[in-house]
């Protein structure tokens, strides 16, 4: 997702800004909203600082490019967007991981 946010933090830049309002919250909102989940939320997924907040603009993304963005288009546009819900419903169930920023936050608050 990184590199997707990387590419609408370039529309940012745009004036005016011209990107799909799925949501009727208005273009400049609903680009900051995805580059943000996009950008900032997959870098903390990344590092695995904050996961599981992280991961919840990620799962709201996905849920809007899977059902309302496409959902007009064939599975063919749906796949990609599902996977990547997919792969974040398991992350939100299971945590950061044994190799990550929240768990060596853990052990440090354990010790006291």
């Amino acid at each position: 997702m990184l590199v997707h946010g990387l590419q609408k933090f370039d529309m940012l830049k745009a004036n005016p800004v011209q990107f799909a309002d799925p949501i009727g919250i208005g273009e400049p909102a609903s680009l900051t909203l995805a580059v943000f989940a996009e950008l900032i939320c997959s870098i903390l997924l990344i590092i695995g600082l904050l996961t599981r907040l992280a991961i919840i603009p990620l799962i709201i993304t996905m849920l809007v490019a899977v059902f309302i963005v496409h959902s007009a288009d064939g599975f063919e546009k749906q796949e990609l967007p599902a996977l990547y819900l997919g792969v974040y419903v398991v992350l939100i169930i299971t945590g950061a991981g044994k190799y990550s920023v929240d768990k060596l936050i853990a052990k440090r608050k354990r010790r006291y």
